[in-house]
């Protein structure tokens, strides 16, 4: 089976990222060192990005995901 991808959604969650990761000061290596997580590659909307590195993201930034999307749709 194929996955599904909206990519209108992945670019809001793609610039929503980049929002938190600019707005904490951090540069896209300091997250992947502090993480793992390759975010450049999720922030230009060329991952379709699983729930799980969401949470991650989300954690990481200190915010939870229903947030994460009630501050999307703003």
């Amino acid at each position: 089976m194929s996955q599904v991808k909206n990519q209108k959604l992945v670019e809001q969650i793609a610039r929503k990222i980049k929002l938190l990761r600019e707005k904490s000061g951090l540069s896209q290596e300091v997250v992947f060192n502090d993480t793992g997580i390759h975010i450049g590659r999720i922030e230009t909307g060329q991952s379709n990005i699983t729930v799980n590195t969401l949470d991650a993201i989300c954690t990481y930034f200190n915010t939870d995901i229903e947030t994460f999307f009630v501050e999307l749709k703003k």
